[in-house]
């Protein structure tokens, strides 16, 4: 049975064990919750997924416990204020059987249970539209629907600032142990400060904690705030140990190489990571590519990306080939320039440990303020 007409309670709870186990067809998935909770559950296909969501949570249990019966394995993080998101990517079709919860008894405390029983991909399809009608509708109150002036009240340019990935979307798990969403939000949080610093701007982050916003919510959270210059940062991964150094993207429709064709595909993956139900196109990322206020704003952007380029070849490793283009979901904001900055790689010891680093981030949060230093002189020589 799926609750999905349950509303989420407001109060923290603690999520303090997690266990899998497995009785032929049926694969029993248990959390140890410190009270009663009520969770919405819904499934997604390709790939085949089970989401949890519960009230705003503290995790307290292993990552390290394995799936077992139809769970390859599991995420989870905070979804949005409010909602606690866990994900079970499921190695085939399977349907909740039932969920219940189970009161205090024999040594334990409250458990929620679910279980899981494998299906054909027919009955799993029509699960998904059965769970997606019993699902509530939930809307993060965190970021209202309203555009703000191009300027801030005090006149200062606005500059918005996205740690990529963040809650259930962990991102890369580089070599020193450390999953990209902490390391950029770190990143991000150095660049915030260096700014403010300055007090020649208005910095506003689209997360300053671990939560996730799904892809088009990001640069929507831009052009609400009237975002003069968008930046999203985040850390590469590869399959080569010995490739290391920054990189700064613009938005393409055509990949400039096979490693920004690669990015993309990897960074685009975001909201399916997270649960995300990707069923509903988007009229406004399908069409703003050949609308003609996107070409201004790509030459904008693309002229602040060579700008950083040059100012992060001063103190940050680089890639040789350091400003490129891609397809990137984050990045398609009709009005703002926006740019992707790939820190580093965190599959290189010493690129990782570079942006973990206070005096990495110092350098390249230095780097990005004196690339809009420069940008913003020029836009004010432009009459802009």
């Amino acid at each position: 049975m799926l609750a999905g007409t349950s509303a989420l309670l407001a109060k923290d709870i603690d999520i303090s064990g997690i266990r899998f186990g497995q009785n032929g067809e049926v694969t029993r998935f248990v959390l140890d919750v410190s009270e009663k909770a009520e969770p919405s559950i819904f499934l997604l296909a390709d790939p085949y997924r089970v989401v949890i969501d519960l009230p705003e949570a503290d995790w307290r249990a292993s990552d390290k416990v394995k799936g077992e019966g139809a769970v390859d394995g599991f995420r989870h993080g905070l979804f949005a204020p409010g909602i606690y998101r866990i994900v079970l990517d499921l190695k085939a079709p399977a349907i909740v059987k039932k969920s219940f919860h189970l009161a205090p008894r024999g040594g334990y405390g409250h458990r929620l249970v679910i279980d899981l029983e494998t299906t054909s991909r027919t009955q799993f399809l029509t699960a998904v539209k059965d769970s997606k009608k019993a699902r509530p509708v939930m809307v993060s109150k965190a970021t209202p629907d309203v555009v703000s002036p191009r300027r801030s009240v005090t006149g200062k340019r606005i500059i918005v600032i996205d740690a990529g990935h963040g809650g259930p979307d962990p991102g890369n798990l580089g070599v020193i142990g450390v999953h990209e969403k902490v390391i950029v939000l770190a990143i991000a949080r150095a660049v915030r400060d260096e700014l403010n610093a300055t007090g020649r701007y208005d910095v506003r982050m689209t997360r300053d904690r671990d939560i996730f916003w799904p892809v088009r919510e990001r640069f929507r959270i831009a052009r609400r705030h009237g975002a003069d210059l968008f930046i999203s940062i985040h850390a590469d991964s590869i399959s080569k140990p010995n490739v290391s150094g920054a990189s700064v993207y613009n938005l393409s429709e055509t990949a400039s190489d096979k490693e920004a064709a690669r990015l993309a595909a990897r960074e685009n993956k975001s909201d399916v990571i997270a649960g995300v139900n990707l069923e509903q196109a988007d009229d406004e990322v399908s069409s703003i590519l050949i609308d003609l206020a996107q070409r201004e704003t790509m030459n904008f952007s693309a002229q602040f990306a060579a700008i950083l380029v040059s100012e992060l070849e001063r103190d940050v490793p680089m890639l040789r080939r350091g400003h490129r283009f891609a397809n990137l979901g984050v990045l398609k904001a009709p009005d703002v320039p926006s740019v992707l900055l790939e820190a580093g790689y965190l599959t290189n010891k010493q690129n990782a440990r570079f942006l973990n680093s206070r005096d990495g981030q110092r350098r390249i949060a230095k780097a990005v303020r004196r690339a809009i230093d420069r940008y913003f002189e020029q836009m004010v020589a432009l009459g802009r």
